[in-house]
């Protein structure tokens, strides 16, 4: 493990939800390790470094980690009437396993989300509203969903090229069968 001595040099990086973040000093990360951003799980890299380790085995953070709160909830209870699996499982370590190891999930579990393995939120956007207001209002479904740019350039293609329509009317088609599952925001949509 590396020992650092200069906690004011930015030359930390880690491995968030959009990739790898830094340069970041020792007091940056410290900080993100109290709000919740960085966990023990997450992987860290230094100058000096042979290689990408999570938080919890990089000796300047052990105590850090000793001193944050948990910042989750504990996993609910197994259902007894075995028809949903608990998000996690219990480990032999004493941790959980991670969310995306688990096999299909049901009922009111959350879903792992398309931009990392985590639990996706559920939307408040249905795909079927999204889907009638693409095909009646070309491009304004997209919109409805989250995604913008996608939404303008369906409605200006629309109205420039009259066979423009034919995209849109064939994303509302596949929005409502249920080809489109996120919104523009990475949350489940409604049915």
């Amino acid at each position: 493990m590396v020992v650092r001595y200069q906690q004011h040099v930015a030359d930390w990086f880690y491995i968030g939800h959009y990739g790898q973040l830094g340069p970041l000093t020792l007091d940056q990360i410290e900080e993100l390790i109290e709000g919740g951003v960085v966990v023990r799980e997450t992987y860290i890299w230094c100058s000096g470094m042979p290689q990408w380790l999570p938080a919890d085995h990089v000796s300047d953070l052990k105590a850090k980690f000793a001193m944050a709160p948990a910042m989750m909830a504990p996993p609910p209870p197994p259902n007894m009437s075995g028809s949903a699996p608990p998000i996690m499982q219990p480990q032999a370590s004493g941790g959980y396993q991670p969310y995306g190891s688990h096999s299909t999930v049901q009922g009111s579990y959350p879903a792992i989300s398309p931009m990392g393995n985590f639990p996706a939120l559920r939307s408040d956007k249905s795909k079927v509203a999204g889907g009638i207001l693409n095909i009646v209002l070309p491009g304004v479904g997209r919109m409805y969903l989250g995604y913008a740019a996608i939404g303008v350039i369906q409605l200006f293609v629309t109205l420039c090229t009259g066979v423009g329509y034919l995209w849109p009317l064939i994303d509302g088609v596949l929005i409502l069968t249920g080809n489109v599952k996120y919104d523009g925001y990475g949350r489940v949509l409604k049915d």
